[in-house]
């Protein structure tokens, strides 16, 4: 039985972005961008300010839309950049509004050099009724040569 794959997830500079279309190119599946009600800002120094405190006062925010039909779906990748060690907050409060229950999910990041930080693990807390393969951490200055990385990964984890 074929399954059906969504290709959820969040890019601030583009790197995820980047990510999300060599999957496409390789996996296939619909693509949903988690995008906040009220963008964030392009300065840096301010993006940074706002993550900390979203972390640490746990504040969730406002998504501008949701995914239709989200039980049609067999397997959800979600991608995202790393910020203060692990996925933003609008990740989180995507996986949190989504029933992904009996569904794999399978997440992949970008980052500075940092890597996954907690991520995956986060990623596994927030998903408790689904099975969490591995995720990929790619660096965020090494993603548009990275479809042989991404191909790799995704003979290992089943998928492609």
């Amino acid at each position: 039985m074929l399954k059906k794959v969504l290709v959820a997830y969040f890019s601030h500079s583009g790197s995820t972005r980047e990510v999300v279309i060599q999957i496409g190119e390789l996996a296939g599946g619909d693509v949903f961008e988690v995008a906040t009600a009220n963008p964030y800002p392009s300065d840096y120094n301010k993006v940074l300010e706002i993550a900390r405190r979203e972390l640490s006062e746990g504040k969730m925010p406002e998504l501008k839309a949701r995914v239709e039909n989200i039980a049609s779906y067999d397997i959800v990748f979600i991608g995202y950049p790393i910020w203060c060690g692990t996925m933003p907050m609008a990740v989180a409060k995507f996986l949190s509004e989504c029933d992904l229950s009996g569904k794999t999910v399978i997440p992949f990041c970008t980052h500075g050099g940092g890597g996954a930080g907690r991520s995956f693990a986060d990623v596994k807390k927030l998903c408790p009724n689904s099975t969490v393969l591995e995720g990929l951490s790619l660096k965020g200055n090494e993603v548009r040569n990275a479809k042989p990385k991404i191909s790799e990964w995704l003979h290992k984890i089943g998928i492609e």
